[in-house]
């Protein structure tokens, strides 16, 4: 019976299809959530959020849980060799303008972060949790999103669009932390273009090792600049980095072709360009 219930379990998969990938989106936005809410009592004890003690229970423990469990359902439908193979379908040079964009404005954050304010504690807390963060959302929507739908059949251009969007409706979630409507309209644009250009960036490199990373560095980077800015003119410059990452990713977007065939699928490297 435990046999046919697994196979059933990856049957239902298997199929892939955007509606099984907003179940999972949102399965996982409400386990987060759900564990942030569980955590509630330990962060009333913590007087400063940004101390520490505060990045790890605001921050790194409720992502490292979403780590273990996006990492348990992967291997319980047999994807995690799917997941972090070389893709299926190769990219244009043209898709490293994306790598280039955000690694750039990643350095200019960190090139502008008043470090001796902020502290070693602080800092190593936050490239931590930006490690977990990176991992998760991108196994998640690069990942598992990318592969359910490239199982549909869907062009690239459609996958490339719905696991940005379902990449940027995870963090309409802040609405719940007391964002305002109008922050969190210009961060839900903001992390849609950011979706489309790890898209690429795992097109272009041929792994989802580069957008974990690439994402990796822009959480602790844009957060530890923003908390402890330094007087630098590298900051006035990063402070664009949102727009550019804007214009960039919309504009790449067009530009966007090809499809995952199954044939493509079971031969890694295969795949046309685009």
């Amino acid at each position: 019976m435990a046999d046919v219930t697994q196979s059933a379990w990856r049957r239902f998969w298997e199929q892939g299809g955007w509606w099984r990938a907003v179940i999972l989106v949102v399965v996982y936005f409400v386990l987060y959530n759900g564990l942030s809410l569980l955590l509630t009592p330990f962060a009333a004890q913590i007087e400063d959020p940004q101390s520490a003690a505060g990045i790890l229970v605001f921050y790194a423990i409720p992502v490292l849980v979403g780590c273990l469990l996006l990492i348990g359902f992967a291997a319980s439908v047999g994807w995690l060799g799917e997941i972090f193979r070389p893709q299926p379908i190769r990219g244009r040079g043209w898709m490293w303008i994306a790598v280039a964009v955000v690694l750039l404005f990643n350095v200019l954050h960190m090139f502008a972060i008043d470090y001796g304010a902020a502290g070693f504690e602080v800092v190593a807390t936050w490239l931590l949790a930006g490690l977990f963060i990176g991992f998760a959302e991108e196994v998640l929507t690069r990942g598992l999103v990318v592969n359910l739908l490239r199982k549909a059949g869907q062009r690239e251009l459609v996958v490339a669009v719905i696991s940005s969007a379902l990449f940027a409706l995870l963090h309409a979630g802040n609405l719940l932390t007391g964002q305002s409507l109008f922050a969190t309209l210009i961060q839900l644009a903001y992390t849609f273009a950011f979706g489309i250009c790890m898209y690429l960036a795992m097109r272009v490199t041929g792994t989802i090792v580069a957008p974990i990373l690439l994402h990796a560095s822009t959480d602790p980077s844009i957060f530890l600049h923003t908390t402890y800015p330094a007087e630098s003119a590298f900051g006035s410059i990063a402070n664009l980095g949102n727009i550019v990452v804007i214009v960039v990713g919309v504009i790449c977007l067009f530009f966007i072709r090809g499809r995952v065939e199954q044939t493509q699928a079971a031969a890694p490297g295969v795949g046309a360009a685009a």
